[in-house]
C-alpha cells in the first residue's frame, strides 16, 4: 500500500502526534477536525499548508480521505461515528485509536458499508509535539475488518512501529494490561518517591534518584524473563529485610501503601520461587506475608 491521504477527528495528544508523524512519513493530511484549540496552535506550524483545520461544531466537509482516524476520547467515538455517516463515501476505511474499545464501537458505520477497525499505539504520549517521535519501535494493537487492519498495519509500518492483532473480545483485558504496565508504573513510582520523602528527600529529588534504578530494570527486562530480571529482597528470599520493610511501612506509611507492597511482594516471591523452587526460605517469606496480611485485615 502506497502513501495515502488521512483525515483525523480529534486533535488532542494522540491525534496531534499522529498528524505530525504521518505527515513526516509522507501521508497527505486532508482535514484535522478538532475541539482543542491549544493543540491546533501547537502543531499547525509542523504540518503542511494543505492540512485544513476544521472546528467540530461547524459544518463538516466531505471526508473522502483514504483513511479516517478517530482519535477522540473513548466516550465520544460512537457519537462521532453517528455524526459523520453523511460525510463519508460508502466503503470508507474508518479506524479509531482507543485502547479499550474494539471496532464494534463503529458498528453504525460498518452497517452502512464502511470498513471499520481499531489501531491502538501502545506508547505513552504526554503531548502532541514530543509524542510524534514516540511511535518508532512501538507496538500497535490492531483489529477489525480486513481492509481496516491492512490500512492500520501500513500506517504502523510507515511510522516504524510493529503491529500485532488480538481478538476484539480481549480488548478490555489488553487495555487493562497496558494500564498496569504504564499508568500503574507511574503510580508505583509516585509511591516510592513518597516513601523517600519520609526519609527527608524532596519528591523531585526522590524521582531523580530512582530513575536510573528503574531504567536499569527496564534494560534487564529487555533481555531476560521477569523471573530472571527480578532483583532485591524478594528475589533473595531475605525474610529479615522484608520484616524490616514492613516495620518501617507500619511506622511511616499509610495502610494502602503497605497493601501495595505486600501484594506486589507476593507476586515477586512467586517469580523468585519459580526459578528456585526448592529454597527453604520461600516458605518463611510466604509465612511472613500471610502474617502481615492478617495484621492488615
Amino acid at each position: 500500500m502506497g502513501m495515502q491521504s488521512v483525515s483525523i477527528i480529534g486533535v488532542g495528544r494522540v491525534g496531534g502526534a499522529l498528524a505530525i508523524a504521518l505527515s513526516r512519513a509522507g501521508f497527505g493530511i486532508d482535514y484535522l477536525i478538532h475541539r482543542d484549540a491549544a493543540t491546533v496552535q501547537a502543531i499547525s506550524s509542523l504540518l503542511p499548508p494543505s492540512a485544513e483545520f476544521v472546528e467540530w461544531s461547524t459544518q463538516l466537509p466531505d471526508l473522502t480521505s483514504d483513511v479516517l482516524l478517530i482519535t477522540t476520547s473513548d466516550p465520544d467515538i460512537a457519537l462521532v461515528a453517528a455524526g459523520i455517516g453523511d460525510r463519508l463515501r460508502k466503503g470508507s476505511v474508518v479506524i479509531h485509536t482507543s485502547g479499550s474499545l474494539s471496532s464494534e464501537s463503529l458498528s453504525v458505520l460498518a452497517d452502512a458499508g464502511d470498513f471499520t477497525g481499531s489501531m491502538h499505539p501502545l506508547v505513552s504520549i504526554s503531548d502532541a509535539v514530543s509524542g510524534a517521535e514516540n511511535f518508532k519501535n512501538a507496538f500497535f494493537c490492531v483489529e477489525g475488518h480486513e481492509r481496516a487492519v491492512t490500512a492500520a498495519r501500513a500506517i504502523a509500518a510507515s511510522l516504524g512501529a510493529r503491529p500485532f492483532a488480538i481478538d476484539p473480545e480481549h480488548k478490555f483485558l489488553y487495555h487493562a494490561a497496558a494500564v498496569m504496565a504504564c499508568g500503574h508504573l507511574v503510580a508505583l513510582v509516585d509511591i516510592a518517591t513518597e516513601m523517600l520523602s519520609k526519609c527527608g528527600l524532596e519528591k523531585g529529588t526522590g524521582k531523580e534518584i530512582l530513575l536510573p534504578l528503574i531504567s536499569s530494570t527496564i534494560v534487564n527486562l529487555q533481555t531476560q524473563s521477569p523471573g530472571n530480571a527480578l532483583t532485591g529482597s524478594f528475589a533473595r528470599f531475605d525474610v529479615d529485610a522484608i520484616a524490616r520493610h514492613l516495620a518501617a511501612l507500619d511506622r511511616e506509611m499509610s495502610d494502602p501503601v503497605r497493601d501495595v507492597y505486600l501484594l506486589l511482594g507476593e507476586r515477586s516471591l512467586e517469580l523468585a520461587a519459580s526459578r528456585n523452587p526448592n529454597s527453604p526460605e520461600v516458605q518463611k517469606v510466604r509465612d511472613l506475608i500471610s502474617m502481615a496480611k492478617r495484621k492488615c485485615g
